[in-house]
């Protein structure tokens, strides 16, 4: 009796906390369909007649879709990039003896200390110096130093954890350093590291501080855009705001669902 409730007292926190976390989403998600009257009630309403004129408004603004696509560049080219460098840097650290490793360990996580206001004010500076402002390049690099930093990080400890045995059986059958790292390490460790690769897309898609200091016009990405709404005339569109959140967060999901089936079919063969 005393283990029954004592599992029922888990799943009833475990369903609580899901529904903390996932209530603002849903909330968000209803009033991205609910007008302007509906959603400024003293009192929620929870049964109104949906509209899809807030997602109407936001599809049909030209600066969504240049966000958009500035995000997808920006974002999806520091990730790869980020994923390419960061995997095997991260792999060398794990397994080999690398001279200052723990000073360079310390290095990538301090990066993920650094403020965005810190980072950001000196950007400013060498991008204008250099006439690379409010450019994609100039966002893809600032955006490689989250992600590489961050996947090598995520990384290391992936590798730590794999046996050396395999390897070490790898090496006995002729495999050579490259190999064992392309066709044993990196196979064993996909799932793991794949979840760093999501994480580190997530971060940078929803970035939006270092995205507002270094783009103005024709380089901003989709969170930039999406804050813009709210100086919209002389009322905040809630609307609007929430249609715009729900909308940002998609890519992220397809990116996630795209990523897992792709790795899924590369580890099975089918």
């Amino acid at each position: 009796m005393g283990r029954l409730i004592a599992r029922c007292a888990v799943w009833g926190v475990g369903i609580l906390l899901v529904l903390v976390a996932v209530f603002p989403l849903l909330w968000a998600l209803l009033n991205s369909l609910k007008t302007l009257l509906d959603i400024v009630t003293p009192t929620p309403r929870f049964l109104f007649t949906p509209t899809l004129e807030n997602y109407r408004q936001v599809i049909g603004s030209p600066e969504v879709l240049v966000g958009l696509t500035n995000s997808a560049v920006i974002v999806g080219s520091a990730v790869l990039l980020g994923t390419l460098m960061g995997v095997p840097a991260a792999y060398v650290i794990a397994r080999y003896h690398v001279p200052g490793k723990r000073d360079i360990q310390f290095f990538l996580l301090s990066l993920r200390f650094l403020p965005p206001v810190a980072v950001a004010i000196p950007l400013i500076a060498i991008w204008v110096d250099l006439g690379l402002y409010d450019t994609r390049f100039s966002m893809i690099v600032t955006y490689l130093l989250t992600t590489l930093s961050t996947i090598t990080w995520l990384s290391i400890p992936v590798f730590q954890r794999m046996p050396r045995e395999i390897e070490e059986a790898a090496t006995l059958d002729g495999y050579g350093p490259y190999a064992v790292f392309w066709k044993i390490a990196l196979p064993n460790c996909a799932g793991t590291l794949l979840g760093g690769i999501i994480f580190s897309f997530v971060l940078v898609w929803n970035e939006l501080m270092i995205a507002l200091a270094l783009t103005s016009s024709n380089s901003a990405t989709l969170p930039v855009v999406a804050s813009a709404f709210t100086s919209m005339g002389q009322e905040v569109p809630w609307g609007v705001i929430n249609a715009s959140t729900v909308l940002l967060a998609l890519p992220p999901l397809i990116f996630v669902g795209v990523l897992s089936r792709l790795l899924n079919s590369i580890l099975t063969g089918k």
